[in-house]
């Protein structure tokens, strides 16, 4: 509004120097760029976001499985296994055991894993993620997870675009400053050597 304003205000004023009506119509487009293009460009790429993170959470789910896995005994906890950050904010102890699982083929499985129970015993039963042959793999993505980090990168995406804009409207207002100084300048040096003089024509 403040540009909008202010090009109303220079219309057709004799004071209008060409570099206030530039620096007013720069506010104006970056202010229309700021306010339609960031938000779409953010659009743009949460959806393009949405749309691939999506298509990776249904190509986990269709190639990783959930098992029911047996303790066999409970191991001595790895230091490797230990996450500082993770007992300093609240998350469940995970503890190192042995296991024994049978895989979506039948195959039978045995080998450590990390579990997410304080005092396992000998027999206790878990839910774990494996792969079409029973090998242990990373849990998959869900559609929540997915949703928030495309609404993350969607915004992430808008904010930078304006701040793009932004900083193009700076530079451009601090060239046109120093280019209105240097004319400034040499109005000054032509003008400096008779300033105050009667008669000097000034």
């Amino acid at each position: 509004m403040r540009a909008i304003r202010g090009l109303w205000r220079w219309r057709g004023n004799p004071l209008c120097r060409p570099s206030d009506l530039a620096e007013a119509w720069v506010a104006l487009t970056a202010l229309l760029l700021i306010g339609c293009v960031a938000p779409l460009t953010g659009v743009l790429a949460g959806g393009a976001a949405q749309s691939a993170l999506q298509r990776s959470v249904r190509e986990q789910h269709e190639v990783r499985h959930r098992v029911t896995a047996t303790v066999v005994r409970a191991l001595e906890r790895s230091p490797l296994s230990v996450d500082p950050e993770g007992a300093s904010s609240g998350e469940e102890p995970r503890s190192r055991v042995l296991a024994a699982w049978s895989g979506p083929d039948g195959s039978r499985h045995e080998g450590p894993v990390l579990v997410g129970v304080d005092r396992p015993g000998s027999g206790d039963r878990f839910a774990m993620w494996t792969d079409a042959r029973g090998r242990e793999v990373a849990r998959p993505l869900d559609s929540a997870t997915a949703t928030t980090h495309a609404v993350l990168a969607g915004i992430s995406t808008a904010v930078a675009a304006a701040a793009l804009v932004e900083a193009a409207r700076r530079i451009v207002v601090w060239r046109l400053v120093r280019r209105r100084y240097a004319r400034l300048e040499q109005e000054w040096e032509r003008a400096g050597p008779d300033w105050g003089r009667t008669g000097a024509g000034s």
